[in-house]
């Protein structure tokens, strides 16, 4: 999938993955794909709720070698 921008959060914990991601998607025009990557557990919950507490669209998440893969689409 193509992202406009991406968030390398692997390796940090929880709360670092939502702040990293929402200062990111402050960012972006409306429409716009931000790509969230994460390997704290906690965040598969955590940004799914974040994205539709903030308007966003959550479009695919998939695990991979260990790391969480988000891409949200800019409400």
């Amino acid at each position: 999938m193509e992202s406009t921008k991406l968030v390398d959060a692997k390796g940090l914990a929880c709360p670092m993955p939502i702040v990293k991601t929402k200062k990111a998607i402050g960012e972006l025009m409306s429409g716009q794909i931000l790509e969230v990557h994460s390997t704290d557990k906690g965040a598969k919950n955590d940004l799914s709720a974040w994205t539709k507490s903030g308007g966003h669209e959550l479009l695919n998440q998939i695990e991979e070698d260990g790391v969480l893969k988000f891409w949200i689409k800019k409400g």
